[in-house]
């Protein structure tokens, strides 16, 4: 695993929880951590505002990327919320 990942991974706590269309469709979730597992690599990083920062995955075997955008906000519960979408 390439360094910026697993810093990425350290940093996102492994139970949050990232969802693709074709997840949703399968009633399932996959984890940022489990991407990075099958694969996925980061292949940018965006912070896009104070709290919302967005990642960008490709892999190597297929032509469509998965965007995740990352809420951080200690107001909430739970503190963050991932969601994550392919990009055709």
């Amino acid at each position: 695993m390439r360094p910026l990942a697993r810093s990425l991974v350290a940093a996102i706590p492994a139970t949050l929880l990232c969802t693709s269309p074709a997840v949703l469709q399968q009633q399932s979730a996959a984890t940022i951590e489990k991407l990075l597992g099958e694969g996925w690599e980061v292949a940018g990083y965006v912070s896009a505002w104070e709290n919302r920062s967005l990642i960008l995955f490709k892999h190597k075997e297929r032509r469509h990327l998965v965007q995740c955008s990352v809420l951080i906000d200690v107001m909430r519960n739970p503190r963050v919320v991932t969601y994550c979408y392919e990009i055709r």
